[in-house]
């Protein structure tokens, strides 16, 4: 996004974090709605460009948008899609990229809640893992010709008891709705929200072999101070690596031994 629809989201993330820090709204339930909300606007183009079209006055879209979700939705979920039809969008695709955006955003929240956000981060780092892993899995999980349900269905027997409540939902409703994007590119966008929830940056962190508990917190303490906040690993093995170490951190990609690249950092912090 770029533009009105950058400054549109920023507002309704903002309206969001009001809503979810009220124990009134049930952060829960918003993104089951925000959820349903985007596969209709995603099915109904016509309607989803009458309440992005901006030769119409903002007021009526917000009334239009209240009578068609009165009822189906809670009263906080309406109230959001309104606040979205109010602001301006650069296309009208950006309308529903923000609705699923804050529907994530919800969920995490509800993670965030039940103290379970750091474990929904490392779920959705290691499925990213395994799905690259089985091809099989992969395949099933991407099939345009199985229903939607059934796709989610798969994820949610493969996690039942497995995984935290929000990561099962999360994931099912990526592979149930990915909405022309890639799977990979979905589960990268939910980590990155996972992250951005904390306030943190990911690092991903492959090794030939197991870090030791020493290594890992002499590495994130390294890390830390080198990007001024805190960072968390999500830490893979690969024995391609032969012997070394590579850290990614957005499009930033650090090479080399995990002795030399903990003294370089170390240096540069100096520096």
């Amino acid at each position: 996004m770029n533009g009105a629809s950058r400054e549109a989201l920023s507002a309704a993330v903002q309206r969001l974090d009001a809503l979810t820090d009220s124990t009134s709204a049930d952060a829960t339930t918003l993104a089951e709605e925000l959820t349903a909300t985007t596969t209709l606007l995603d099915r109904e183009v016509s309607l989803r460009r009458v309440l992005t079209d901006p030769a119409q006055p903002a007021e009526a879209k917000a009334q239009l948008a209240q009578r068609l979700l009165g009822g189906q939705v809670s009263g906080p979920t309406a109230d959001l899609v309104a606040g979205l039809v109010r602001s301006r969008w650069s296309r009208s695709r950006d309308f529903t990229d923000a609705l699923e955006e804050l529907a994530n955003l919800a969920e995490l929240t509800a993670a965030q809640r039940a103290g379970g956000l750091d474990d929904v981060e490392d779920e959705i780092f290691r499925f990213g893992r395994i799905v690259v892993s089985d091809h099989a899995l992969r395949a099933a999980l991407t099939d345009d010709s199985a229903p939607a349900e059934a796709r989610a269905g798969l994820v949610r027997n493969l996690l039942a008891g497995r995984a935290h409540a929000s990561t099962e939902r999360l994931l099912a409703r990526l592979v149930a709705h990915p909405r022309g994007r890639s799977l990979e590119s979905g589960l990268e966008r939910l980590a990155r929200l996972a992250a951005e929830r904390r306030n943190r940056l990911v690092a991903v962190v492959t090794s030939a072999v197991p870090l030791s508990d020493a290594q890992r917190d002499r590495l994130a303490r390294s890390l830390a101070k080198l990007y001024g906040k805190e960072l968390h690993l999500n830490l893979d093995v690969d024995p391609e690596v032969l012997g070394g170490i590579r850290v990614q951190i957005g499009d930033e990609v650090i090479n080399g031994s995990l002795a030399d690249r903990i003294e370089e950092v170390s240096r540069r912090m100096a520096g």
